[in-house]
């Protein structure tokens, strides 16, 4: 009887092919094992994978507002309207660390009629603020002792409620939490996640109708779930509402990105669809919307320009 041979990989090379696949596929491989899970997670590892990422010099989206969309190309800041075609480049921080784990968030303070740009690093612990109004830096003081790490599919800012939110983990006490800059105060503080969901994956923050919500993988049942916090900044307010198995979930990944006025939620899968469901549950539809894995965001068009807007770059 012919003996079957086991293919082998080194332990090294299979973290060399792993480095240089999206961050998609990377989230939906730490189900494969105990072992793939624990180097995935690895802040070393992580920041070995942005890096690699990012030395491709590609233009990535970090979030939008008001109709403004802010982009990044290492190591520039660009804003760009693509409705009044207006675009200008964001001059570099002369606090930059060069820290390669830097966490972004771009928001509109009312009371100053003001659009900011929040930039931190876990590595190099600092905070800084970049005022359109000001067209100046700022580095906010009090945040030398900086607890958290943010994973790279993490690190674009969530805007809502005026605060830009990152899911992070806190190393110092072993949680999850929700880190927030308040965009008028200029003040960073924390909110916890839900007490009831303890063993899974916390991995994207949306808005459900008018609610502040985060999309959970549960391992120990298999099942995706949705919380929505009913009143914000309230811990006790949080509240599943949904949760649907992963069994039928096409690709076996789903992340939320608008809910209609009806209650239905649109997201996206792994690859290259849109997927439809009710507010029960239930698959409504699905549709391919390109040929290759790209980002999806919600866009609101304006004609609003920045203070002393005269011209194109």
């Amino acid at each position: 009887m012919e003996k079957k041979t086991v293919l082998y990989l080194p332990h090294e090379l299979i973290i060399q092919i792993l480095m240089r696949l999206p961050v998609k596929s990377l989230i939906c491989f730490k189900c494969v094992c105990k072992s793939w899970f624990s180097f995935i997670s690895d802040p070393h590892f992580e920041n070995s994978h942005f890096q690699l990422a990012s030395a491709t010099h590609t233009c990535r989206f970090l979030c939008s507002c008001r109709g403004f969309i802010l982009l990044y190309r290492p190591p520039n800041i660009h804003l760009w309207n693509p409705s009044t075609g207006f675009k200008t480049q964001i001059p570099v921080s002369p606090f930059d660390s060069k820290s390669i784990a830097h966490c972004h968030g771009f928001g509109y303070d009312q009371s100053r009629d003001d659009y900011l740009v929040v930039e931190f690093s876990h590595v190099s612990s600092h905070l800084e603020v970049f005022s359109f109004r000001d067209n100046t830096w700022k580095e906010i003081d009090g945040n030398t002792h900086f607890p958290y790490v943010v994973v790279p599919s993490q690190r674009k800012g969530f805007l809502f409620n005026g605060a830009i939110h990152w899911l992070a983990y806190r190393r110092d006490l072993k949680l999850n939490v929700i880190v927030t800059f308040d965009l008028m105060e200029k003040k960073m503080f924390e909110m916890p996640v839900p007490s009831d969901f303890n063993n899974g994956y916390l991995y994207s923050l949306w808005v459900f109708g008018e609610f502040l919500s985060l999309c959970a993988k549960d391992y120990d049942n298999d099942t995706i779930e949705i919380w929505v916090m009913k009143e914000y900044k309230v811990h006790s307010s949080w509240t599943k509402t949904l949760v649907l198995s992963i069994d039928a979930i096409p690709d076996h990944y789903f992340q939320p990105i608008y809910s209609t006025k009806y209650g239905d939620i649109i997201g996206r899968n792994h690859g290259t669809r849109l997927v439809k469901y009710n507010d029960k549950g239930q698959l409504l539809g699905q549709r391919s919307f390109c040929n290759s894995q790209s980002e999806v965001f919600m866009y609101t068009e304006s004609l609003l320009s920045l203070l002393g807007d005269n011209e194109h770059d």
